[in-house]
């Protein structure tokens, strides 16, 4: 499938838009003010989400997808931006649901999990993946300021490349994609 480009921010040029696919419960479940909501009631919990992706979506200018296990609650509806909730159907799970739309979107994609058996399953798709806390950091960090230095490069960096072959001072695509959606989740 070809992946759509939108303008940048500066308008010096076209750049790819990403697909975020991000596993809902895993989310809410995770972070500490999603978790608080969800004390409250289970579409409180949602409507937390929704509005912090809403956030995410209006930041970046790129579609969202948000994936729930069950049924849909009344009036459940994103507040704001490109962001498309879809509720997985009995048998198939939020996970199945993630892994499937990874595999349609594949390296225009970015999963939004920290559970392994969907990062892993993404990764053989060709897509990217983000933990739950570097996606709720680098909406935290956004509205401008410097670039942190760490944004270069992964500290782990020279053990990955040993014995490999290629520009050692460059990283690996899924690296540069991974890079390139936290500058944009920080509205750098």
């Amino acid at each position: 499938m070809p992946v759509a480009k939108r303008w940048t921010s500066a308008g010096s040029g076209c750049e790819p838009a990403l697909r975020w696919l991000v596993d809902g419960y895993n989310l809410i479940r995770r972070e500490p003010d999603l978790r608080t909501a969800e004390g409250r009631g289970l579409v409180e919990g949602r409507r937390a989400l929704l509005a912090l992706v809403a956030m995410a979506a209006r930041r970046t200018g790129d579609p969202f997808t948000v994936v729930f296990d069950g049924a849909p609650g009344p009036a459940l509806a994103p507040s704001g931006g490109q962001v498309q909730v879809v509720f997985s159907r009995p048998p198939e799970t939020a996970d199945d649901v993630l892994i499937r739309l990874a595999h349609r979107y594949h390296e225009g994609a970015i999963v939004v999990s920290s559970d392994r058996t969907v990062q892993d399953a993404a990764r053989r798709t060709g897509a990217s993946v983000l933990e739950v806390d570097e996606f709720v950091g680098a909406l935290r960090e956004g509205g401008g300021g410097e670039p942190d230095p760490g944004d270069s490069e992964p500290a782990d960096l020279d053990e990955r490349r040993a014995g490999k072959r290629g520009n050692p001072r460059r990283l690996s695509k899924d690296a540069r994609t991974k890079l390139r959606a936290l500058r944009r989740l920080r509205g750098r």
